[in-house]
């Protein structure tokens, strides 16, 4: 489908990355902090069977060209059911149904099955940010109106654009998540002395459990990480997915593979080995890092060990993150258990916009409630978190 609003600019909708050239792509991507709308993780996630029409996510990429140049993008997704998103919309899919309104297909912009912030339109440096997002999202109403499309939703938006788009008729829904920031720490010491007494002795203990336990923690980055540990980060994938969360398991082990070629420069593993063994993990963590931003996203092991989990998945990410120059670090979705080891509760905001006039006035009445009813959530994590330094402050983006 092709739309030319002006003589200028051409925009297309194009069904797959592999469609659309690399390097144009990642001309707009590469400078943001997210690695999240980078052509070869996306394009991964297509062409591993992990974000396809069979699984629910039908590509469905928005280009804006100049003279065969590409001067703006956004990734996008045609959904028929709400998995994979980390933000529950079920209650207004629900509405949606008790109305007589069908919720589904959707039009739904993220990264998929990626809870971090940061998603935006790509728009290439020195263009008209307002001329070309006011494109877009023209695009965006032209494409809905045309073929049936119920709503338009932005999930994990980055703090600024989000301010652009609500200028642009979207409303935003607040959420939050658990952030760790780097307040000038030194050490990992130094990071424990802003915990009271009380949590500052149970980070220890759960830290020389993991030794006792006989095991080791080791970070490997990039090359350093051996290609034969790529399809095993699938196996720890597969059995947290299978123990925890039935019906989540939403990546392939082709998906893991394919990051060795041309990903890996972005993965940090934590691999915890037993002392005898320093060849086979019995469990780790997956993370990615780009600059100075570090997500957590997939952790598992094979066997049960006392304060593992929490070890390879907050502690050593963090005493490398301080040691790496990283100033956040997002450790993944869900779990209160995160504030008890130094992640506050931080706000994200998702974007929503439906084409129903009766379903778009009750979200509009009752939004501003239910953003009210999430701060107060906020506000009461936050006020319990455990340090003693009450000076401490963390960035928290409203």
């Amino acid at each position: 489908m092709v739309h030319q609003p002006q003589t200028d600019y051409s925009v297309n909708w194009v069904n797959r990355m592999a469609d659309i050239p690399q390097a144009a792509w990642d001309a707009l991507a590469q400078p943001l902090k997210t690695p999240f709308l980078e052509w070869d993780w996306l394009n991964n996630l297509e062409t591993s069977g992990s974000a396809t029409s069979k699984t629910g996510w039908l590509p469905n990429h928005l280009t804006v060209w100049q003279n065969r140049q590409l001067i703006a993008a956004a990734p996008f997704y045609i959904k028929g059911h709400s998995y994979g998103e980390f933000v529950f919309d079920h209650q207004w899919a629900d509405l949606s149904h008790r109305l007589g309104v069908r919720y589904y297909p959707k039009l739904l912009g993220m990264t998929p099955f990626t809870p971090a912030g940061g998603y935006r339109f790509l728009i290439a440096p020195g263009e008209d940010e307002d001329e070309l997002t006011e494109i877009m999202v023209s695009a965006i109403d032209h494409f809905c109106g045309n073929n049936q499309i119920s709503g338009c939703h932005f999930l994990f938006v980055d703090p600024e654009w989000r301010q652009v788009m609500e200028r642009h008729g979207f409303t935003s829904w607040l959420h939050h998540s658990y952030i760790w920031q780097d307040k000038g720490f030194s050490s990992f010491d130094d990071y424990l002395s802003i915990f009271n007494a009380n949590q500052r002795r149970n980070i220890k203990r759960e830290r020389k459990a993991v030794t006792k336990a006989g095991l080791r923690l080791v970070p490997l980055v990039g090359d350093d990480i051996p290609k034969s540990l790529f399809p095993l980060i699938y196996n720890f994938y597969s059995s947290t997915c299978d123990k925890f969360f039935w019906g989540s398991k939403y990546l392939t082990r082709q998906f893991f593979e394919q990051l060795y070629p041309d990903y890996r420069h972005r993965v940090v593993l934590v691999a915890a080995y037993r002392d005898d063994d320093d060849r086979h993990p019995v469990g780790m963590s997956f993370c990615i890092n780009k600059g100075d931003q570090l997500y957590g996203r997939y952790w598992g092991c094979f066997e049960e060990y006392d304060c593992l989990h929490f070890d390879a998945c907050y502690y050593t990410p963090i005493e490398w993150a301080i040691a790496n120059g990283v100033k956040m670090f997002d450790p993944g979705a869900g779990g209160r258990h995160k504030r008890r080891r130094g992640f506050p509760a931080t706000p994200n905001h998702s974007l929503h916009r439906f084409y129903n006039q009766r379903l778009m006035q009750i979200l509009r009445h009752y939004i501003g409630e239910v953003n009210e009813m999430e701060q107060e959530e906020i506000d009461a994590i936050n006020n319990d978190l455990p340090f003693s330094k009450r000076d401490i402050q963390f960035l928290v983006q409203d």
